[in-house]
């Protein structure tokens, strides 16, 4: 029973990685973000940047209806000025009053807008998280497991894979993407070079921009990242000192009635 549940398996994920190279869609380049090992750490200056070409390029079509504004103040992501987060919270679109139903001024307590109708694309908050495992770049998990290739790669890889291509279907334009698992996407390419002007005088190509707003919207789906790695950590180092701790007792009370042998 057991071999043939093995069998079975091994051939399911045969097919399907076969199915998936088949499909054509050029491979996911793995990239060697700050926050993917171990110890790794989100770059505040990146979350920044990367918060900078959301908000001047990708909200315009693409909500965070998961991330809370005040997060963006927080420890461990872009740690921007309470402050400041408080001003642009009001900026944004109203928000509806749960209690009378009317529109009121966002507040920093609110979640980002979601963006709805024709030609808005998905939501952003969990993309990276979504595209990442067994929805990864081949839909199998094992480049995520093996090479460490996740959301973030993929989303970095889908906005640098246009090769300007275009064509009308149905009315629609699409526009050529070797990442995309059809080849063809809807959305226009959405990034140029000096697009956005960095406030820390980092040059805005178009690989420097998809780099940092692939972070950012890691960190939108994973905000206490380094909170758990550090709290798995600790748990490490105290299972660690309770199994040392264990030995020793083990050995001391027992050894005197074990004999030699």
């Amino acid at each position: 029973m057991m071999k043939n549940l093995l069998i079975s398996a091994v051939s399911a994920l045969a097919i399907g990685t076969g199915a998936a190279f088949a499909s054509g869609t050029a491979e996911v380049e793995d990239f060697a973000f700050s926050f993917e090992s171990p110890f790794g750490r989100y770059d505040q200056q990146q979350l920044r940047r990367g918060f900078q070409v959301y908000r001047e390029v990708c909200s315009a079509c693409h909500g965070l209806k998961f991330v809370p504004i005040r997060s963006l103040s927080d420890k461990g992501g872009p740690e921007m000025d309470p402050e400041w987060v408080r001003g642009f919270a009001a900026e944004l679109d109203p928000a509806i009053d749960k209690e009378t139903g009317e529109e009121r001024p966002r507040k920093e307590t609110d979640m980002f807008p979601i963006r709805v109708g024709d030609g808005m694309g998905p939501d952003l908050s969990l993309m990276a998280k979504a595209r990442a495992g067994f929805h990864g770049p081949y839909g199998t998990g094992l480049n995520q497991l093996v090479k460490g290739i996740g959301g973030p790669e993929y989303i970095h890889a889908l906005l640098t894979g246009f090769t300007g291509e275009e064509k009308e279907e149905a009315g629609a334009i699409y526009y050529e993407n070797h990442v995309f698992s059809t080849g063809w996407i809807a959305m226009p390419p959405p990034l140029s070079d000096e697009l956005v002007e960095y406030e820390d005088g980092t040059p805005a190509t178009v690989e420097q921009m998809s780099e940092d707003v692939s972070a950012f919207l890691m960190w939108t789906a994973e905000p206490k990242m380094m909170a758990r790695k550090n709290m798995g950590f600790t748990a490490v180092l105290l299972l660690g000192l309770l199994t040392t701790l264990l030995y020793l007792s083990n050995k001391r009370i027992w050894a005197p009635h074990k004999g030699k042998h």
